[in-house]
């Protein structure tokens, strides 16, 4: 299963200040997000080594058709499937229209993934972007070559078919003898890591869950210690001063002495043992 990647965007610089900037390949890393190292092999080979999606691959790209200020077309010879073009066009007063195809064909689970959340095809609006800030903060371009690779044999807009060599031996996509392994690698990490994470998870619901049945105990009630209940203090009360010497006990009087008066709470004078009115209280107070 292939994907087609298209994307356009207007510079304001002049098409053969673009065009030249286009054609210096290894300063790609300057503008386009993940792309790591291009090296110019020859006037119509590169190598790339980029990490895309998360997957670090390396691809030979063979330019197909290379034709100043008007279009560079290419085609993966081994690594990567991948194939498109870009095309310069005058846009009026000083401006450039850029407009870049893509296809490929995304390999293994990861990318597959990516894809599927288009990745690609916004890290390639990503770099149209990044392209046109870094060619229009400069004004002019690094350098230029003005050379051409078959111009008189039009190779139109090519496809992943034209990058059948960079097809492994089982048809899989970007599967070479003479790829970096390292793409594989990262997808093997990624799932590992995914793996892993869902497996600790699983772990710590397992022992959450041991740990709530031992603190139930078989009757489901909790066993642990139990805090009593804190005693009331007690606040200290001073003990009673005891009366030096002993009691005298208490005498019971008699009835009949008891005077009416008495009885009746009259005042009596302590002196003379009289009542307020002058008569004798009748007996001992």
């Amino acid at each position: 299963m292939t994907t087609q990647v298209e994307k356009s965007i207007v510079v304001d610089v002049p098409v053969s200040t673009v065009y030249n900037q286009w054609t210096q390949f290894e300063d790609f890393p300057r503008f386009m997000k993940g792309v790591e190292r291009v090296t110019q092999l020859a006037d119509d080979r590169l190598e790339w080594v980029a990490e895309i999606g998360g997957v670090r691959r390396r691809w030979e790209a063979r330019i197909l058709e290379q034709v100043p200020d008007r279009r560079i077309a290419w085609a993966a010879a081994e690594g990567a499937t991948n194939a498109g073009a870009v095309s310069f066009q005058d846009a009026g007063n000083g401006r450039t229209a850029v407009a870049l195809v893509l296809e490929y064909e995304p390999e293994g689970l990861v990318e597959k993934a990516g894809d599927a959340l288009d990745v690609v095809e916004k890290q390639a609006e990503g770099d149209l972007r990044r392209f046109k800030e870094f060619i229009e903060d400069e004004g002019y371009a690094t350098g230029a070559w003005r050379g051409s690779v078959d111009e008189g044999v039009p190779a139109g807009t090519p496809g992943v078919e034209r990058a059948a060599s960079s097809r492994g031996d089982d048809g899989g996509a970007g599967v070479s003898g003479k790829a970096v392994a390292a793409g594989v690698a990262a997808a093997g990490a990624a799932v590992a890591g995914v793996a892993a994470a869902a497996k600790r998870r699983d772990a710590d619901r397992d022992a959450d869950r041991d740990a709530g049945r031992d603190a139930r105990g078989d009757t489901g009630e909790a066993t642990g210690p139990v805090t009593a209940a804190a005693a009331p203090t007690a606040t200290p009360v001073a003990p009673e001063t005891p009366v030096p010497g002993p009691v005298p006990p208490i005498t019971e009087t008699d009835p009949a002495l008891v005077d009416d008066a008495v009885a009746a709470d009259v005042d009596v004078d302590p002196t003379t043992r009289h009542l307020g009115d002058g008569r004798s209280t009748g007996g001992a107070l």
